[in-house]
């Protein structure tokens, strides 16, 4: 059987189009590739932007920043032995890029200059630490990347 060029032609945009619907369709359906944006409200977030900046430099004028350390019990969160820890207030946020329901927000309370984020929170896997804090009335601001 011969195939003209026309015919040719209408089968091979047909393939084309059916090849692109396929991936279409695998995108939209496969949760392996279903992400989600960062912050909900991305805009009302960026706009304080210039206060994070602000206190990320307030940050890197102590003597010495923030320290966050994994070991068998978790991720330990050291604050600068000079300040006084009672009077240190504020929040860590433990951001999972690849899940949004591991996400979790931790006050701190500290009873030392020591904070511990215990094992059985934490999935393998790479997180983001932000911690959002003041010490007496100045705001200071740390964010840190790590695997786990």
């Amino acid at each position: 059987m011969k195939i003209s060029w026309g015919t040719a032609i209408v089968m091979a945009i047909v393939s084309f189009i059916s090849f692109i619907m396929f991936f279409v369709v695998t995108m939209i359906t496969d949760k392996a590739y279903s992400h989600d944006l960062v912050v909900e409200e991305y805009y009302k977030t960026e706009l304080t932007f210039q206060e994070q900046l602000d206190k990320t430099e307030n940050a890197t004028l102590l003597s010495e920043n923030i320290n966050v350390e994994k070991t068998s019990e978790g991720v330990v969160i050291t604050f600068p032995a000079e300040l006084e820890f009672s009077k240190i207030e504020g929040k860590v946020f433990l951001y999972r890029p690849s899940n949004k329901q591991l996400d979790f927000e931790i006050p701190l309370s500290l009873s030392s200059n020591q904070l511990l984020v215990p094992d059985k929170r934490l999935a393998g896997g790479r997180w983001n630490i932000i911690i959002d804090w003041t010490y007496q009335d100045e705001a200071y601001y740390f964010k840190e990347d790590i695997k786990y």
